[in-house]
């Protein structure tokens, strides 16, 4: 997608989208120094949030501390969930686009009513109620979104969350430019109409990878786009008995597969299923592939950005105006109070 057709320029999901990699570009990771200082003295990091500002900022920044070795426990839910949990030894991070989503802002007031010190708010918008009950706030500078699909917030997010842990641990940001890069030439990328043909004709669109907020948060962008119904195979849940109720008429993306597990995926799928199989990956797998480039530490907001670039083809191809949706909305369940 490129902003030099109409056909794509007119949305202002894909300009939102296109503008993620000056968003990566621009970032500063000294805007989480302040919340590093404080978290240098917590014990365990419990990220929430409601859909796409939990998924993938959230379920990224775990993935990585334990591919890194990161000390700190972690983990996540969503805030409405998380109100059941003692949280008292926790540092307690949220992000919120609007900052007034309902359940987030319930679940600090709850934990403020406890006498919980350590809640920390991420928000794109400046005097949101998530930041007024916060012990720290960062509002987020990538402007706002006019989408209903939140799109360059979420990567923004990611990125603080990134920027804080790298403080932590006392490492440097130092591939943002090649990460932006990167980024835009997978937003740019020709995806074959081979590949946006069978997405589109699909009654079900799959998203198996890595529980990592990229397959899952693809899961979602899919209803949001394309107004299909679609499902996140975690790992390789995919071949371990959702097989029986697949059929061939539906699709498979794999993000990044595992080389040792492809094997398997095409005897389950593709032969016993007859199910097309596609694949978004820095190398070239077995299956059609959408070959993107590689940065270190900075993939998975790569493969996210391709992943929104077959979307958006096959939402044109359907004819689906991604900016009006008949019911989603910005705000998915909005604090009042």
């Amino acid at each position: 997608m490129n902003l030099t057709d109409d056909k794509y320029s007119k949305y202002a999901l894909v300009r939102e989208m296109l503008e993620t990699a000056d968003v990566i570009r621009n970032f500063d990771p000294e805007c989480a120094a302040a919340f590093a200082d404080s978290l240098s003295q917590e014990n365990r990091l419990f990220f929430t949030g409601e859909g796409s500002s939990r998924i993938f900022p959230a379920k990224r920044a775990m993935y990585e501390a334990m591919k890194t070795g990161f000390p700190l426990p972690m983990a996540t839910d969503g805030a409405t969930q998380a109100m059941e949990y003692d949280l008292s030894r926790h540092a307690v991070l949220a992000a919120s686009n609007s900052g007034k989503t309902k359940e987030v802002v319930r679940l600090f007031k709850g934990l403020n009513a406890k006498g919980h010190k350590h809640t920390y708010g991420v928000m794109a918008h400046a005097g949101a109620p998530l930041a007024e009950i916060s012990k720290k706030a960062h509002v987020l500078t990538c402007g706002p979104e006019k989408a209903v699909a939140a799109t360059k917030s979420v990567v923004e997010q990611a990125l603080f969350y990134q920027a804080v842990l790298a403080k932590l641990r006392k490492s440097a940001m130092t591939e943002l430019p090649a990460a932006a890069a990167a980024v835009k030439a997978a937003l740019e990328l020709s995806i074959d109409p081979e590949y946006t043909k069978a997405v589109a004709s699909a009654p079900v669109i799959y998203f198996s990878g890595r529980n990592n907020g990229v397959a899952e948060e693809l899961t979602l962008k899919t209803n949001e786009i394309t107004r299909k119904k679609s499902a996140f195979l975690e790992g390789t849940y995919a071949v371990h008995g959702i097989e029986e109720v697949m059929n061939p008429d539906e699709v498979v993306v794999l993000v990044e597969p595992f080389p040792d597990e492809e094997e398997k995926f095409s005897q389950v799928l593709k032969t016993g299923v007859g199910m097309r199989v596609i694949a978004i990956s820095t190398r070239q797998t077995s299956f059609p592939t959408i070959l993107i480039p590689s940065v270190k530490g900075y993939d998975e907001y790569v493969q996210l950005a391709a992943g929104w670039n077959l979307l958006v083809e096959v939402g044109i191809r359907l004819g689906i105006d991604p900016d009006k949706p008949v019911r989603a909305r910005k705000v998915g369940n909005e604090f009042l109070g």
